[in-house]
């Protein structure tokens, strides 16, 4: 039995802002048949603390970045969880990262080396007989815990691994924090954690984990690029034999479809439709839900939306992100009857989406995994893509080979434009209209393989061999 200490910012389903807590949550329960014991650590935020409830502390601080703090132990499905109550940290109206008012805490410095020092203390002294072989770093939230380990002398007893689920997110701090974080001044350097002049954690994880791993094969060959690897290319280029792409799965049971036939999705895209009072058109009914960002290709979106609806399709979209794309979506929904949108989130809604949308669009210009076209590809709801990272991954595109082969399970368009991306929704409109076709299709992504089994072998068989003797 491999034991591995998950040390991550979020976690399904007691707290999440994106993919990363889905990936988190999952885990430990895909892992439990491939002979891992995996438990997690996360900042004790008020709804987690909330959730444990009355909990023993197994660890405890008199002053940890500010205050004390203790380690609290509880359930995580089968599994266990630890929470690092930390009151002056994480004890705070607001979200993980942001204030009310969408800005960064200003001590997130303090707060995640908080967790990161927690994740490497427990590390090399465990917790009451239990002690991980494997220290399981997930972004930058994390990325201290590797240098802390070693410098506590452990580096040699647990081996650390560091997924990137994001590099465009890289935790950065002012050089003059090196003393605030208790960072080894010596370290401070081009090849340690200094990065133009500042610290930057997740810099640290690339550093000093003995290995890397990405949310998906191609992510993992674009982010050792100058357009993809936001100035960390040299690195990861340098450890590319400890660099491993592995695909994020989805918790198949969670999202179980309610039928298990393509003809079995025509209630629900009427229920979707009457939900939000479209009209009754002829094409297919698409769906977003996503972050309305530039990176996700929102913008792009709303210049290519005319070749969809011009041609019976309508779109429904659930998400929230950059105010001006948000008022631009808002607009754009008044103007056209065919147009559907919600600012927010709501985890119900967007299964009900999912479930009765023909397509689920992801138009990112990045992307390392997504699980949205996974679960797209689960309810039979075919993903239009941007041919990047994971995307491209995940689906068959419907080319004139994937067609005649009987293999497509969606649209790939490639270059990231506008233009291209008109002319993938044109292409869905005509796939959606030839109907053995699409049923076909339908077929194939309901088959395609998105939980977590191969992948959790793949985590299993990497743990297993970074095991260190004594």
């Amino acid at each position: 039995m491999t034991k591995v200490l998950s040390v991550a910012s979020e976690c399904v389903p007691l707290v999440k802002t994106g993919g990363l807590a889905d990936v988190v949550g999952a885990l430990p329960a895909a892992l439990a048949g491939q002979g891992v014991e995996m438990r997690v650590l996360i900042p004790g935020y008020p709804r987690v603390m909330a959730a444990l409830g009355k909990s023993k502390a197994v660890l405890t601080w008199d002053d940890l970045f500010g205050g004390p703090a203790s380690l609290r132990a509880g359930k995580l499905g089968d599994g266990v969880l630890y929470a690092l109550d930390a009151p002056i940290l994480f004890d705070r109206e607001g979200g993980p990262y942001n204030d009310a008012t969408g800005a960064d805490w200003p001590d997130n410095p303090q707060r995640f080396a908080a967790l990161s020092l927690a994740g490497a203390r427990v590390a090399a002294e465990g917790i009451k007989g239990w002690s991980p072989d494997v220290l399981h770093c997930h972004d930058w939230q994390a990325g201290l815990a590797p240098l802390y380990l070693r410098e506590m002398g452990a580096g040699d007893r647990v081996a650390s691994v560091i997924t990137i689920h994001n590099i465009a997110f890289q935790g950065m701090a002012p050089g003059d924090m090196v003393g605030t974080l208790v960072l080894p001044p010596g370290e401070f350097t081009q090849d340690g954690y200094e990065f133009w002049g500042d610290i930057s954690a997740l810099k640290a994880g690339l550093v000093y984990a003995d290995k890397i791993t990405t949310v998906s094969p191609t992510y993992a060959a674009e982010i050792m690029t100058p357009d993809y690897g936001v100035g960390m290319d040299g690195l990861l280029q340098a450890r590319q034999a400890d660099v491993v792409g592995i695909l994020n799965g989805i918790d198949g049971e969670a999202w179980k479809p309610p039928f298990t036939k393509p003809s079995g999705k025509a209630k629900h895209r009427a229920a979707l439709r009457r939900e939000f009072d479209l009209p009754d058109w002829d094409g297919p009914v698409c769906v977003v839900v996503s972050r309305l960002t530039e990176q996700k290709g929102l913008d792009l979106l709303l210049m290519a939306l005319p070749a969809l609806l011009d041609n019976g399709g309508q779109l429904v979209l659930l998400g929230s992100g950059e105010p001006g794309l948000e008022a631009a979506y808002r607009d754009f929904a008044a103007q056209h009857p065919g147009v559907a949108v919600t600012i927010g989130y709501d985890e119900d809604l967007a299964h009900r989406m999912i479930v009765g949308g023909d397509a689920i669009l992801v138009p990112s210009r990045f992307e390392p995994c997504g699980l949205t076209q996974l679960y797209g590809l689960h309810h039979g709801t075919l993903p239009v893509v941007a041919l990047t990272g994971g995307l491209a991954d995940t689906v068959i595109n419907a080319s004139p080979a994937g067609l005649a082969a009987g293999a497509a399970t969606g649209i790939q368009f490639n270059p990231v434009t506008a233009q291209a991306l008109a002319q993938a929704l044109m292409k869905l409109v005509n796939l959606y209209h030839d109907q053995p076709t699409w049923t076909q299709m339908m077929k194939n992504a309901m088959a395609a393989p998105v939980d977590w089994g191969h992948s959790a072998a793949q985590y299993a068989a990497l743990y297993a061999g970074m095991v260190k003797a004594g």
